[in-house]
């Protein structure tokens, strides 16, 4: 169901209900108003009756009889009851009354009582006078009553459904108004391909949702051209990388088998062919560690790793890659309580991002002191790995980890640019961070931080 139909489903109970409930609550407020009405005329009526059929001066008939008859409108089927109360409280009823015994109970306790049978409704009233102690009954038919609330029900039918009606037709046309900027997102967004992840939807200042949906389709499309670009330099840039070593061993191998050549010769060409597969073989195991990296850290094989014994490993692993390494574990920042040693992890992936790490900064240092410290916070681990080389220029820095960069001063030392964004994707896929900061010819420091 589309959500114009269900608003507009919604808007209308709402209304429609609201509307059948106002109605009702009016015709039942009127109806009991009616009611009391018309109790008030019989109450008014058996006291002008009762004053004047038994008044306390001959006189004051006279004057009550004539109010009676030209300032009150005579009801339908108006009778009128006069029975004497006698001193032991019994009642002389009148024949043609059936009221129930509780009736004149109420009358004498309460002073007036009110009694409804069918459309006759009856009011009685205790009145003393000269003759003694009187139930003065005056009862009529409340046709009056019927009429108006038959005139009630249809001008409560009519209005409700013209209201109901009204408010529907405005329900549509607000739902097709609110839902308007929607669909004109949508087709925007339909507008958009991989051909053209340039263009952005229109995003005006209005502040509301409609303008947040917007700005957050936008910042997608953002991250989108940016990963499409990214991808297509990526393989633009593996490709490169992967053709110069085979080109090189086509190459001498069509060189060494252009015409016979001694056995020295065939010698040196195997071994640069030698070289250049190994080569081909180094970039292509990383990047297949750089795509592997890039999957669910669940499908991962994670435990409890010793921070302080990552770092005694990947020192192992540079002194055996690189003997004579000025390597040298800080010890100075090492926590105490041993359980901020622990971090959950996988061992191996954990090592291949900090050995390259430690190498990059062996490697562009010449060789100078490289320093490696371990440091814990209360929710995370922090392993900063300082050199003192060539730096990184900082209009370099944005870019250090994508694939293949290579900061504008590294042209002379041997590389792919694969070995940062490899330690990236790693240590993001445990939740973690890397901050760099470096000077060019001053050496560069980078924070690993992964959470305990």
């Amino acid at each position: 169901m589309k959500i114009r139909t269900k608003i507009l489903l919604l808007f209308a109970g709402l209304t429609v209900s609201t509307i059948l409930m106002m109605s009702i609550l009016v015709y039942y407020f009127a109806n009991q108003h009616s009611f009391e009405d018309f109790y008030k005329r019989l109450e008014i009526r058996a006291y002008l009756s009762a004053k004047a059929t038994l008044p306390y001066y001959e006189s004051d008939s006279a004057i009550y009889n004539e109010i009676r008859e030209e300032h009150l409108e005579k009801l339908p089927s108006e009778k009128e009851y006069f029975l004497p109360v006698a001193a032991d409280g019994s009642i002389h009823n009148n024949e043609q009354l059936a009221l129930p015994a509780d009736f004149y109970s109420r009358v004498i306790r309460e002073k007036k009582a009110t009694y409804r049978e069918g459309d006759r409704f009856y009011e009685g009233v205790l009145y003393k006078s000269k003759q003694g102690l009187y139930i003065v009954i005056v009862s009529a038919i409340n046709k009056y009553n019927a009429e108006y609330l038959g005139w009630l029900r249809r001008i409560l039918i009519i209005s409700s459904v013209a209201s109901s009606l009204i408010l529907v037709g405005a329900g549509i046309f607000f739902s097709r108004y609110i839902l308007q900027p929607i669909r004109h997102i949508m087709g925007q967004v339909k507008s958009i391909s991989s051909r053209n992840l340039h263009l952005r939807l229109n995003v005006d200042n209005s502040g509301d949702e409609i303008n947040d949906l917007a700005n957050t389709f936008n910042n997608m499309l953002d991250r989108l051209e940016t990963a499409f670009e990214t991808q297509n330099n990526f393989v633009s840039n593996a490709s490169h990388e992967l053709s110069t070593p085979l080109t090189a061993i086509i190459g001498e191998a069509e060189l060494a088998l252009n015409k016979e050549r001694t056995p020295e010769k065939y010698i040196y060409s195997l071994q640069n062919i030698l070289s250049e597969a190994g080569r081909l073989e180094h970039i292509t195991k990383s990047l297949l560690h750089l795509a592997q990296t890039g999957f669910d850290g669940k499908k991962q094989e994670w435990s409890q790793l010793r921070s302080d014994e990552l770092l005694f490993t990947v020192k192992h692993t540079i002194d055996k890659l690189h003997p004579g390494n000025k390597v040298e574990i800080d010890y100075s920042l090492f926590p105490e309580e041993e359980d901020k040693l622990l971090i959950p992890g996988n061992e191996q992936l954990l090592e291949l991002a900090l050995s390259n790490i430690v190498m990059n900064a062996v490697k562009y240092s010449n060789n100078q002191p490289v320093s490696i410290a371990l440091a814990a916070t209360e929710k995370k681990n922090i392993i900063i790995v300082k050199d003192l080389g060539i730096g990184i220029p900082a209009e370099d820095l944005p870019y250090i980890f994508s694939p293949f960069f290579r900061a504008s001063n590294t042209s002379h030392f041997k590389g792919y640019g694969i070995g940062l964004p490899l330690a990236m994707n790693i240590i993001r896929m445990h939740k973690g961070d890397i901050i760099v900061n470096s000077q060019v010819n001053h050496g560069t420091e980078i924070r690993v931080e992964l959470p305990l």
